[in-house]
C-alpha cells in the first residue's frame, strides 16, 4: 500500500470518528459571510440593483391600488340613499369617474406584472452566472490547493461544497433577494399609506407588528447555529458515502458494513437533529406572523367600524385598510421565509468561501527558469520531509541518478518510496534539502514544468468517462491514430481493443467491463504516448497476471530505454534488470547496488528478496 493510500485510510476510509464533524461548530458570522458573498458578486451588483429597483417599482404600483379602491368605494357610497331632514334621498354615482379609476388600476397592475417579468428574467440570468462562476472558482481552487489539503479533507465534502452549497446560494439569490425587496417595499409602503389614511388604525397595526418582530429576532438567534450545523452535516454525510461506495468491495470483504452503517447513522442522526431544529424553529416564524397579522386585522376592522360610525373616517378608508393590513402583514411572513433562507445561505456561503480562502500553492508566475531538453540527471541532496510537523518520513535522503538509468526503490511498507517520488514531482515541497533535475533545483521552476518531464503509471488505475483513445491520449496534443495503435501493441492490449464493438472509440464508463489488468495496460499505453524523459512506475504490474506481466515488462524495457526511470516494486523479481536498486528503510537508503551485488551482501535486501520466495513456497 502506498503512503497516499495509508493517509486516506488514516483520514477515515471506513468512516471512523475522525472523518466527520458531529456538529460542534460554533455559529458563523452571519453579516461577515453575506459581506463576502456581496463582494464576490460585485461585478453583477449594478444588474442586481437594477433588478431590485424594478422589483420595488412594481411593488409600489401594487401599493397604490388600495388607495384607488378607496376612491371607488367612496364614489359608490355617494349613490347610496341618505337621510336629509328625515327623508331618504338617493345620491348619484359618477360612472365616468369609476371607469377612469378602474382603467388606471388596470394600467398599474399590468405594468406591475411586466416589471415583475423583467425582474425575474434579470435575476434568473444573473444568479445562474454567479452559480456558474462559483463552481468555476471552486474548480480552479482545487487545482491550486496543495496535496496536504486533500490528505485531511474528504472528497465528498469538497463535492458537497460544489453542489449543495452553491445550489443553496443560487436559489437564495434568485428567489429570496426579490422576496426580501418586495417585502420591505410592501411593508414600508403599506405603513406610509396606512398613516396617510388613518393614524389611529396605523398605530394599532404597528403595535402588533413590533411584537412579531421581537419574536422573529429571538427565533433567528436560536436557529442560525442549527443551520450551520446542518450544512456541515451535509458535507460530512456526502464525504462518508463517497468513501464507502468508492471502497465498496473492501467494505464487503472485511465485513465493514455494520461499522459503516453505524457511522452513517451517527452522522445522519446529527444531521436529522440539526435539520429538525433549524426547520422547526424557522418554521415557527410564518404561522406566528400569520396569527399576529390575522389578530391585528380583526382589531383594525372593529376599530375602523367605530371610527366610520362616528364620521372620523370614510367607508372607503375601511375598504382600503382591509387590503393594506393584508399587504402590511404578508411581508412579515415573507420576510420570515426570506430570513430562513438567508440563514441557510449564510451557512452554505461560509463553507464555500472557507474553501476558497484555503491557503494555495505559492504563485510561480515570476519564475523564468525552465527545464528544457532534459537529459534526465536527478539528484537528491539531504532531503527531509514529513506530512505532519514533528513526524519525519524522509530523514536526510541523498542519491545521485544518471540520465537513462533504471532505478528501483524497494523497502517495507511505509518506508517512504512513494513519498520520494511525490517529492520528485513536486506534489509536496521538501522541508529541507534539495532535489535537482539536470543540475537545476526543481523549486526554481514551475510545478507544471516539472510535471511535463514525467510520465507516470500508478498502482491505482485512473480512467475517465470517454473513449479508449481519449483515455490513452489524455491531454497530449498532436497524437496520431498510428501512435496510439503502436503504444497499445507495445503493451499487448491492441488485440483486446480490436475485439470491442467500437474498437478505440469504445466508451469507457461504469458499464464498461474491463479487468484490473486491462485498465492497467491502458494507463501504461498512456505513459508511452506521453513520451517524457523521466518515467515513474509505482507498482505498475501489480494488477496483471503472469503472462500479461511478461508482455508489460517487454514493453517497459523498450519504454525505459533512454529515459531515467524510477520503479517502485514490492515484487522484487520484477526489478532484477534495474541499473541500481535503492533499498529504503525508515526514510533513508540503507543499501544500494545491482540485484546480484545486493544478494551477495546478504543484507536487508537479500532478506526481503528471500522472504518473498519463502512466502510463495508456503502457499
Amino acid at each position: 500500500m502506498s503512503e497516499h493510500s495509508k493517509r486516506s485510510e488514516h483520514r477515515g476510509f471506513m468512516g471512523g470518528p475522525h472523518s466527520m464533524n458531529m456538529g460542534g461548530e460554533k455559529a458563523k458570522d452571519f453579516k461577515g459571510t453575506l459581506g463576502k458573498l456581496i463582494s464576490y458578486c460585485k461585478n453583477y451588483m449594478p444588474a442586481i440593483i437594477l433588478a431590485l429597483v424594478i422589483t420595488a417599482l412594481g411593488t409600489l404600483l401594487q401599493i397604490i391600488g388600495p388607495d384607488k379602491l378607496k376612491e371607488m368605494a367612496n364614489e359608490i357610497m355617494k349613490g347610496l340613499p341618505a337621510l336629509v331632514n328625515g327623508e331618504p334621498i338617493l345620491g348619484t354615482i359618477d360612472f365616468t369617474a369609476l371607469f377612469n379609476i378602474g382603467m388606471l388600476l388596470i394600467f398599474f397592475y399590468a405594468l406591475s406584472a411586466i416589471l415583475s417579468f423583467v425582474e425575474g428574467y434579470l435575476l434568473a440570468t444573473i444568479t445562474t452566472k454567479i452559480s456558474s462562476n462559483l463552481r468555476t472558482s471552486v474548480s480552479q481552487k482545487i487545482n491550486k490547493l496543495p496535496f496536504q489539503y486533500f490528505d485531511k479533507t474528504s472528497y465528498g465534502d469538497v463535492i458537497s461544497r460544489v453542489t449543495n452549497d452553491v445550489d443553496v446560494i443560487g436559489h437564495t439569490l434568485n428567489q429570496s433577494l426579490d422576496t426580501l425587496v418586495k417585502s420591505i417595499t410592501m411593508f414600508f409602503g403599506s405603513l406610509i399609506m396606512m398613516f396617510y389614511n388613518s393614524w389611529i388604525l396605523a398605530l394599532i397595526a404597528v403595535s402588533f407588528t413590533l411584537i412579531g418582530f421581537t419574536l422573529i429576532r429571538t427565533i433567528v438567534s436560536k436557529s442560525q447555529k442549527h443551520f450551520n450545523t446542518q450544512q456541515q452535516g451535509l458535507g460530512d454525510i456526502n464525504g462518508h458515502i463517497e468513501e464507502i461506495y468508492s471502497g465498496h468491495n473492501v467494505v464487503k470483504a472485511y465485513n465493514g458494513g455494520k461499522m459503516a452503517k453505524k457511522t452513517f447513522e451517527a452522522i445522519n442522526s446529527s444531521l436529522y437533529e440539526s435539520g429538525w431544529k433549524s426547520q422547526f424553529l424557522s418554521g415557527l416564524m410564518m404561522p406566528l406572523m400569520g396569527f399576529i397579522g390575522n389578530f391585528s386585522y380583526l382589531v383594525v376592522c372593529v376599530v375602523g367600524s367605530v371610527l366610520a360610525m362616528k364620521g372620523s373616517i370614510s367607508f372607503g378608508v375601511i375598504v382600503a385598510f382591509m387590503i393594506y393590513i393584508r399587504l402590511f402583514t404578508q411581508p412579515l411572513s415573507r420576510l420570515a421565509q426570506a430570513i430562513q433562507q438567508l440563514q441557510r445561505t449564510a451557512a452554505a456561503s461560509e463553507r464555500v468561501f472557507e474553501f476558497l480562502d484555503e491557503e494555495e500553492l505559492a504563485d510561480e508566475s515570476q519564475k523564468s527558469q525552465k527545464l528544457e531538453n532534459v537529459k534526465g540527471d536527478v539528484e537528491f541532496k539531504n532531503v527531509r520531509f514529513g506530512y505532519t510537523k514533528g513526524k519525519k518520513i524522509i530523514k536526510g535522503f541523498s542519491a545521485k541518478i544518471k540520465a537513462g538509468q533504471k532505478i528501483a526503490l524497494v523497502g517495507p511498507t511505509g518506508a517512504g518510496k512513494t513519498t520520494i517520488v511525490s517529492l520528485l514531482m513536486r506534489f509536496y515541497e521538501v522541508d529541507s534539502g534539495e532535489i535537482l533535475i539536470d543540475g537545476i533545483p526543481i523549486n526554481q521552476v514551475t510545478r507544471e514544468n516539472v510535471h511535463e518531464q514525467f510520465c507516470m503509471v500508478l498502482q491505482d488505475t485512473w480512467l475517465f468517462e470517454g473513449t479508449i483513445k481519449e483515455n490513452i491520449v489524455y491531454s497530449k496534443q498532436g497524437v496520431t491514430d498510428e501512435q496510439v495503435v503502436t503504444a497499445c501493441k507495445a503493451v499487448g492490449v491492441h488485440h483486446f481493443i480490436q475485439t470491442l464493438p467500437q474498437g478505440y472509440n469504445t466508451l469507457l464508463n461504469d458499464k464498461a467491463n474491463l479487468s484490473a489488468g486491462q485498465k492497467q495496460l491502458l494507463t501504461i499505453a498512456r505513459a508511452i504516448i506521453q513520451d517524457s524523459p523521466l518515467l515513474i512506475l509505482d507498482e505498475a504490474t501489480s494488477s496483471v497476471d503472469t503472462r500479461t506481466e511478461k508482455l508489460v515488462h517487454d514493453a517497459m524495457n523498450k519504454l525505459t530505454q533512454g529515459r531515467t526511470s524510477f520503479i517502485i516494486a514490492h515484487r522484487l523479481s520484477t526489478i532484477k534488470n534495474a541499473d541500481s536498486i535503492l533499498v529504503i528503510k525508515d526514510g533513508d537508503i540503507v543499501e544500494k547496488g545491482a540485484h546480484k551485488k545486493l544478494l551477495a551482501q546478504h543484507g536487508f535486501y537479500a532478506e526481503l528478496y528471500n522472504s518473498q520466495f519463502e512466502s510463495a513456497a508456503a502457499f
